[in-house]
Order: structure tokens, then sequence, then C-alpha cells
């Protein structure tokens, strides 16, 4: 039977969750992670890594399309959006394997659920509304991340709107695309749509793109963008064939 009782006990396996676990066994802990998606979570599966994968290939594509520069000559070229996601979401499978390797190395318990609090150093740990294990603990830590947020009126169905899920893993490229927000994650968005042949508009309700960046990074960020999306003499068919206008 699963050990229940820790010196500390984790909620959520993202990189605030996973680490603060493998550094409280390091420091002789009986430590335990509560994880109910994916271990490294919505950074290493759904955020910083599997985007700057993709945002790989859009760099790859923008150097075929100046291939010119090089002394080169490409004609035409397509891409398969499909094999381009299975990229992406092999990395990202890859680095949360490596996260479930640390933790078993540094013998840190992993219980799959979710975590709910269940009273003064209690854990009730659950999957799929059944009843996996009650955990007590001296310390418990809550990381348990971000998630997508619904604006009203624009709800996510999957289909027309998107979550950063959905635009992650998408069937087919969209020939258009409007993106809510200029953070870091709209802009990676936009530039890897774009890149890859979308016509990209972002809505942001402050003044500036990216507006946690000092405003001179915000300023020259626009010029490219802007100078990104009037100076293309390319056109996506939606299917990954790139023609010439």
């Amino acid at each position: 039977m699963a050990d229940t009782s820790f010196d500390v006990v984790v909620i959520g396996s993202g990189p605030g969750g996973y680490v603060a676990a493998i550094r409280a066994a390091q420091l002789g802990m009986k430590t335990a992670v509560v994880e109910g998606k994916h271990l490294g979570g919505i950074c290493l599966n759904w955020g910083c890594i599997p985007t700057k994968a993709l945002l790989r290939t859009a760099e790859i594509v923008e150097n075929i399309r100046h291939a010119g520069s090089f002394g080169l000559t490409v004609k035409h070229f397509s891409f398969d959006i499909k094999k381009v996601v299975e990229r992406s979401r092999g990395v990202a499978k890859q680095l949360s394997g490596g996260v479930a390797h640390l933790l078993k190395k540094n013998k840190v318990q992993v219980f799959d659920g979710r975590g709910r609090l269940n009273g003064p150093g209690k854990v009730a740990v659950t999957k799929d509304g059944k009843p996996v294990a009650d955990l007590t603990a001296k310390h418990i830590i809550l990381a348990t991340g971000a998630r997508p947020r619904a604006l009203p009126g624009l709800e996510p169905d999957g289909k027309l709107v998107w979550t950063y899920f959905e635009a992650m893993v998408p069937e087919k490229m969209p020939k258009s695309l409007l993106v809510i927000g200029s953070g870091a994650i709209g802009i990676e968005f936009a530039s890897f749509y774009r890149s890859l042949g979308a016509e990209v508009t972002v809505v942001e309700i402050i003044d500036r793109i990216l507006p946690v960046e000092d405003e001179e990074i915000s300023a020259f960020a626009r010029k490219q963008f802007e100078k990104a999306g009037h100076d293309r003499p390319y056109r996506n068919d939606g299917q990954g064939t790139e023609t010439e206008r």
C-alpha cells in the first residue's frame, strides 16, 4: 500500500511544483506530488516548451522564404501541419518524461489525480470522481498553475473560438485568425500562425503590445510584426501549400 503520510505534499507538478518537491526531498523531507494531468504542468505540456517547438518550425519557414539572402533559390515549398504538431507534442512528451525521471530519482512519490484540501494537513486525491488516496502532511504547497480565461460572449467551443489548447494542436491551418491579447502567449501564436501563412489580427486593450515588457521593446516588436503582416509575397491555401500572390 502506498504511503499516505508525508512531510510535504505538493499539489501541481509544473515548474513551481516539481522543483519545490525535488528540493524538499533533497533536504531530507518525505515528499509527494499530486498531479491530475501531465507531469510538468502547463509550461512543459501546453505552454512555454511546445510553443517554442512550434516557433522553431516558423523560424525555419522564415529562413526558407529569405533563402535568396543566402544565395539559395526555393520557389515552392509546403508543410504538413499534422507533422508540425506531432513534433511539438513529442518535445513536450520527452520533457514531461524527464520530470517523471527526476521525481523518481529523488524519491518523490507521485499521485495521479486531483488534490483537494480536506482539512488542516489533509489532502484528498481523486481521479475521475473516484477516491485515490487521503494524504496527510506537515506542509502543503499549492502550485496549481494557470488556466485559459474565457470572455463573455466568446466562450471557447474548440472550433471557431480556441484556447491555447486548441491553438497548440490545429487539425488544419486557418486562413485567418484573431488573437485577443498581446502578451507573450498571444504574440507567440500570432507569430507562429502568421509565419505559416495565416492572416493574423491582434487585439489588445492596452495601448501597446507586450505590455509587461519595456516600452522600447513593445514599440520595436510592433514595428516588426506590422512589417511582417504587410510585406508578404505568399498566400497559404489552408492545406500547407504556399504560392505567390
